[in-house]
């Protein structure tokens, strides 16, 4: 058969996994980062990341209302997904994630948003008329007191919401790795450090995220770039990144020194099949790269405008390797027999059910979603006018 080496299985020569499967651990990651990151103003008083606090925020649940629907695509009937509620399955941690999705979606993250903006939205809805009044007061559940005393209550729990947000966000990612690292028939994925790889790498991926997205909304916007809050994060993003890639050559130290039977096979897949994908846009352009670029902020004096720039291709850079990171974990885990005799290959169509094109849609859908997230719930700092509104609005509903 075209593309196979060696001996394979019949239920080996085709791909169970998808590219869409790629997607769901890599847009599930960029939601766990980017709430990581909002993590750092709320609970860790990093003051200097407040400007991306709110759109981490908006970013998360972009991404969030996305990530399940790949699997969707991939399922044969997804319209049976919802069985998993009305007949949970406590063994299956498949099933378990659909309880854990809909806690971060819909108590943690949704919540959190509403108690950050619900002083807001009583404003807006205060100084509308129409359509618009009705649905901004759909918004506020009809509920216009923001007198100071429900506003630090607004705020206290936002922030106990925020507290348990991180452990449900590493739950949220974590268990992705949980699931490829329990497969012991699959010596690629079989390995405890795979969940806590797959985690780090999403604070990682998050983060650089949330970083691309306020200094290309800043330049819409024609407003200036808060270098110190961009170097702060770049800074955070640095040291997750240290720690990624730490655990990541532990990971291949680890089965270097084991060195059982799979090694041989496996080494040959890096060699051939994962070459480009691995070596060169995963380890090189993805790690080493963006690494040195983000270690050369730390130690040499750029000026605001190198800095900038080293940031954007470190991020896009770090994207991109993250994505491979996914790519080669489901998609290379696949590729040899389990006979280590064999190997075979994955082609990726275009305008199929689970092609090229599908995954560019779900790719652009959550920026789109975060598009009209911000025209919603605008996460910028009020400028003075604003901020008098505001002020205005507390003081009429106290």
């Amino acid at each position: 058969m075209h593309g196979v080496q060696g001996f394979m299985y019949p239920n080996e020569l085709e791909l169970q996994w998808s590219i869409l499967i790629v997607l769901y651990p890599y847009l599930t990651g960029l939601v766990a980062g980017a709430f990581i990151l909002a993590s750092l103003e709320r609970v860790f008083n990093v003051a200097a990341v407040k400007p991306t606090y709110r759109l981490a925020l908006l970013t998360a649940l972009a991404f969030l209302i996305v990530a399940p629907l790949p699997l969707q695509m991939h399922l044969g009937h997804p319209e049976r997904s919802w069985e998993m509620y009305v007949t949970p399955h406590t063994t299956s941690a498949m099933a378990m994630f659909g309880f854990v999705y809909l806690w971060y979606l819909m108590v943690v993250l949704v919540l959190e948003i509403w108690f950050d903006y619900r002083r807001e939205l009583v404003v807006t809805w205060r100084a509308s008329t129409g359509l618009k009044r009705q649905f901004y007061g759909v918004l506020t559940l009809w509920s216009d007191n923001i007198s100071p005393e429900a506003l630090a209550i607004d705020h206290k729990l936002g922030g106990i919401l925020t507290v348990v947000g991180i452990p449900s966000a590493f739950l949220l990612h974590g268990y992705v790795g949980f699931i490829f690292g329990s497969i012991k028939a699959n010596p690629w994925w079989s390995t405890p450090l795979m969940p806590v790889v797959f985690l780090f790498s999403a604070i990682v991926s998050g983060i650089a995220a949330v970083m691309l997205i306020y200094m290309v909304t800043s330049k819409l916007r024609k407003t200036e770039i808060s270098m110190l809050c961009v170097d702060t994060i770049a800074k955070y993003l640095y040291y997750a990144f240290i720690v990624d890639f730490t655990l990541e050559m532990l990971d291949l130290i680890h089965r270097l020194y084991v060195a059982d039977e799979s090694l041989l096979a496996l080494d040959f897949m890096v060699k051939t099949k994962l070459f480009y994908s691995q070596i060169v846009i995963q380890i090189l352009i993805g790690t080493a790269v963006p690494l040195a670029l983000l270690a050369s902020v730390q130690f040499v004096h750029w000026s605001a405008a190198a800095r900038k720039a080293i940031y954007s291709i470190a991020g896009v850079l770090i994207m991109i390797g993250i994505f491979a990171m996914r790519w080669n974990v489901v998609i290379g885990g696949q590729l040899f027999s389990k006979s280590f005799l064999g190997y075979t290959t994955y082609k990726l169509d275009f305008a199929t059910k689970e092609g090229m094109l599908p995954a560019l849609v779900f790719l652009i859908m959550p920026f789109l979603i975060l598009w009209g997230l911000v025209k919603i719930l605008p996460p910028w700092e009020p400028d003075a006018t604003d901020a008098g509104a505001l002020r205005h609005g507390t003081s009429t509903g106290a």
